[in-house]
């Protein structure tokens, strides 16, 4: 593996930087992202239940609001639920942007990775046929070795460099679209407490 690395150049430095902090975000973000973690089930009918026996109390508005990302969005309007549905609402929607913006963390990171690591895997073929050239110039075309040299670097920076680009790109678009289908649910959930609480629910179809 280390003559790998050492045929490659010095570009394979910066090119397995990239694969170790990609590797890092994707197993932090996949812990972080779990369902369960981010909208735990029956979270909102527990709240309905604190509401109905008149314990809703500041402990576990606190209960709710350190156990799930959802939780502090839901906890941002039970603190106003005395407050009108515009107020109640406005809390939710404000605390729901800072939970996002906690969601998409690392991600712009994960992006970059993915755009950086083929650019420099082609920068290394650059270089490696700059080499390459240079010796014919001095050497002539009479000894391979030399030629091989320089075309292996080329090969092993690019190979190298697309097999981070590739998982960094396909994990990005997952978080992303994984993100929207978790906000999507929140709004949905918290809207719901919303309407529970107040006494807003519209009536369905006899």
């Amino acid at each position: 593996m280390f003559e790998l690395v050492k045929a490659g150049g010095w570009l394979m430095i910066p090119i397995i930087a990239c694969s170790v902090v990609a590797m890092a975000i994707i197993f932090e973000r996949l812990w972080a992202l779990r369902s369960k973690r981010v909208v735990p089930p029956n979270l909102v009918a527990r709240v309905w239940q604190y509401h109905r026996k008149g314990k809703l109390d500041n402990a576990n508005i606190s209960v709710i609001r350190d156990g799930s990302s959802l939780g502090r969005i839901l906890a941002a309007g039970l603190v106003n639920r005395q407050h009108s549905r515009e107020i109640m609402k406005e809390s939710i929607e404000e605390s729901g942007r800072q939970v996002v913006s906690e969601m998409e963390r690392y991600l712009n990171t994960l992006g970059t990775i993915a755009s950086i690591a083929p650019l420099l895997g082609l920068l290394g073929t650059v270089i490696g046929m700059i080499k390459v050239f240079s010796a014919i110039t001095i050497a002539g075309v009479g000894n391979p070795t030399i030629l091989a040299g320089g075309i292996s670097e080329a090969l092993i920076t690019t190979a190298t460099g697309l097999s981070v680009a590739i998982p960094s790109l396909m994990f990005h678009r997952y978080f992303e679209s994984r993100v929207q289908r978790l906000v999507v649910k929140m709004e949905e959930e918290s809207l719901k407490m919303v309407e529970i609480m107040l006494g807003e629910r519209e009536r369905e179809p006899d």
